[in-house]
Formats: C-alpha cells, sequence, structure tokens
C-alpha cells in the first residue's frame, strides 16, 4: 500500500488494541513492505502511514508500541517475513520479549510461518475476505487459532489469562 489514502482500518481493530493497551501487552507490528524494493513507494511514505495510524488509534484511546518494516525484496535479508530479523530488531527494542511469551497474529502464510519459526503461539485473523492473501486457507491451517477479526481474538486471548 502507496499512502494512507489506500490504507483501511478493520473494524473493531482500534478497540481491540485498546483492550491490550489496557491489559499491559505490547502491540508490536511487523510487515513485509517489498512494495520499497520494487520501488512503488518509499520507507518514508510506510512511515507516514505507521503515524497516521499511531494518531488514529491515540484518538481512539489505543498505540502500537512500535513498528518494524522489511523494505527488502525476496531473498535479499533476514528480517522479510517469515525470517526472524524483525523479532531480533524488537528484542533489541524490548529485551523482556521473548518468542515463548509473545503471539503472532497475522493474515497471512508469512505471518504464521514467522510465529511458528520462533516457537510462537500463532492465530490466524480472516478479515475481509476481499482483501484475503494467497495462502490464506493454509496460513489458517497452520495457526494455533483462528478468529474471524482481532476483536474475537483479543477476546479469547483476554479471557485466557484470566
Amino acid at each position: 500500500m502507496a499512502s494512507w489514502a489506500d490504507f483501511r482500518l478493520l473494524p473493531g481493530v482500534p478497540e481491540a488494541i485498546s483492550r491490550l493497551n489496557r491489559a499491559r501487552l505490547r502491540v508490536i507490528v511487523v510487515s513485509n513492505q517489498r512494495g520499497v524494493a520494487l520501488g512503488l513507494y518509499s520507507a518514508a511514505d510506510v512511515a507516514g502511514i505507521h503515524a497516521n495510524l499511531q494518531k488514529l488509534l491515540g484518538e481512539q484511546g489505543a498505540h502500537v508500541d512500535a513498528f518494524y518494516f522489511c523494505p527488502h525484496d525476496r531473498a535479499q535479508c533476514s528480517c522479510r517475513k517469515p525470517l526472524p530479523g524483525m523479532f531480533e530488531q524488537a528484542h533489541r527494542d524490548f529485551p523482556g520479549i521473548t518468542p515463548e511469551t509473545s503471539l503472532m497474529v497475522g493474515d497471512s502464510i508469512s505471518d504464521i510461518e514467522f510465529g511458528r519459526r520462533l516457537r510462537m503461539r500463532t492465530v490466524f485473523v480472516e478479515g475481509d475476505p476481499e482483501r484475503r492473501k494467497g495462502g490464506a486457507e493454509k496460513a489458517a491451517e497452520l495457526a494455533d487459532g483462528r478468529f474471524g477479526s482481532l476483536q474475537e481474538a483479543v477476546e479469547c486471548l483476554l479471557s485466557d489469562r484470566s
């Protein structure tokens, strides 16, 4: 996605993130942004989208603790999901996080494989069927849990902690 105008926040996401924040759980976003390597948009464009998202979330009482993204093309780095590089970056910034205490929530095969390679628990979120990525069914099968929305996943996660 090249611009904020293209960005679509799924219903319930601010509320779900706010609940995680109130539970004092870290919310860290990791994403592959191959479009940077392909020249479709810049790293500054991605950072702008993250800043706009943070502002929107803040208006609704939520925040993301950190954003990490891989701007590289395939097979050029160790940070492109499903490889562990972005987790390693996050761990440097937040030394207290571990794979054992982390949960990977995602909507793609690379998200679920990322979590599984690190031995995290994984949750597949179905999201908008119109925007579903290739490999989504395989990702759903591999994940430890499957939910229709981030809100449903957070509700289950927090009820399991009680």
